[in-house]
């Protein structure tokens, strides 16, 4: 209480200097501009023009001369001293917008608290959610609030280039009777599939830059979209579940979130270091006695799967990644991880995003899946993936059927006949 009242002192202190030297430059110009005072009959006449009507009855020439020079000086001067009171009330205005800025973000969090015992003090996870605005798009509004559970949906952008994998998702689906469902059909082709099989979605009204890429682009391409589709829908209020179409769902994901970060996704590591950071030590000999560097080591987190709480990191996580993606032709996971993980350094203000690494085994990669889990009979037996991404392989489809057979049908041997990575 002590410091924020010297500070408060302070920057009334500020505010008086300032108002003083204001007032005194304020009387300086005065007197130069207006010496007969303001009401005199002369003091329409500019100042050039009075030294000029003194100068022809009562004042020579020399006198003219340094009359002049004494209000050219006084002009240069009141000049700088402008400057300087406009770089102080700037210095003013950012001091206090800081404070305040501080003062809010302390306030939007709850009041100052003692810090407790050894062992007992934890930090704060979970963001507060935005205040929905559905003047933002009142027509997905209206989608949203049908289909919606608990204010949360899992969302697929689809076009007819991956049709056939959008039939094996939205079957599996079915199956487990997930009602939050809604994909944004890219194309006039899905838009009909959906319509044809009784699943929901979303058709974003016409968007020159997004139509091109959605209609005509590949699995990378339509990927990238999704961080310019999905702000509407944090903006309304609502958790998403972004699911890329190479994806089998084999239970319920939303009974296996956490919630209690910004963004949670999952990983392209295979093994506990890899999905969830590892010491990694780097080794230069020519350092001598320091030649062992320690550095801090985690997989990506997959963009292709990832569940976003409607808070303002998540947004800004969003809009920072469109952005990039708008300006050159860059890898969307590759950015996506970049501005979660690059923190603040000289000229870059990192992102302050909360984030959870999910389970690897119940939000399984392919990896975990043909290199692991297949040849250890124990894990084959007990393990029962949340889902299945087949984002390592490129024979998509082919996976995401061997998948179903498996864990849906019960065959033993769906998964035998495929080599571990690609051919």
């Amino acid at each position: 209480m002590a410091g924020r009242r010297d500070r408060t002192q302070q920057l009334r202190g500020s505010r008086i200097a300032i108002a003083i030297l204001i007032g005194i430059i304020i009387g300086c110009v005065c007197a130069v501009l207006f010496p007969n005072g303001f009401f005199n009959s002369s003091s329409s006449l500019t100042a050039n023009e009075r030294v000029q009507v003194g100068s022809s009855s009562c004042e020579s020439p020399a006198r003219i001369k340094m009359l002049k020079s004494d209000f050219a000086s006084l002009s240069e001067k009141n000049a700088e001293l402008k400057k300087q009171i406009r770089e102080l009330t700037e210095k003013l205005r950012l001091a206090e917008q800081g404070s305040d800025n501080a003062r809010k973000q302390v306030l939007s969090l709850g009041s100052q608290i003692k810090a407790g015992p050894f062992g007992t003090v934890k930090s704060l996870r979970t963001n507060p959610t935005i205040l929905p605005d559905e003047s933002v798009n009142p027509r997905l509004a209206k989608i949203l609030e049908d289909i919606a559970v608990d204010k949360e949906v899992i969302v697929a952008l689809a076009n007819s280039n991956v049709k056939a994998m959008l039939e094996v998702q939205i079957a599996s689906v079915k199956r487990l009777g997930i009602k939050n469902y809604l994909v944004v059909a890219l194309d006039d082709y899905i838009e009909n599939f959906c319509k044809s099989n009784d699943v929901a979605y979303y058709k974003r009204d016409p968007d020159k830059d997004v139509d091109t890429v959605g209609k005509t682009g590949g699995n990378h391409a339509v990927s990238g979209l999704k961080f310019r589709v999905l702000r509407e829908f944090l903006q309304l209020g609502y958790g998403v579940l972004l699911s890329d179409v190479d994806i089998v769902f084999l239970q319920n994901p939303f009974r296996h979130l956490y919630r209690d970060s910004d963004v949670e996704s999952m990983s392209d590591g295979h093994s506990n270091m890899t999905a969830y950071g590892f010491n990694d030590v780097f080794d230069e000999p020519a350092m001598g006695w320091a030649r062992y560097a320690h550095t801090m080591r985690i997989w990506v987190f997959n963009s292709g799967f990832f569940y976003l709480r409607p808070t303002v990191p998540s947004i800004e996580l969003l809009d920072r990644v469109a952005d990039r993606l708008s300006k050159a032709k860059l890898w969307d996971q590759a950015v996506f991880n970049e501005e979660l993980f690059y923190p603040s350094h000289p000229d870059y203000i990192g992102l302050h995003a909360s984030k959870r690494v999910m389970d690897m085994y119940e939000f399984m990669n392919s990896k975990v899946l043909f290199k692991t889990v297949r040849k250890d009979q124990e894990l084959k037996k007990k393990v029962k993936p949340v889902i299945v991404h087949v984002n390592y392989h490129p024979d998509k489809l082919y996976r995401m059927q061997a998948v179903v057979e498996f864990y849906v049908n019960g065959k033993q041997d769906a998964l035998d006949s495929f080599p571990d990575g690609s051919e």
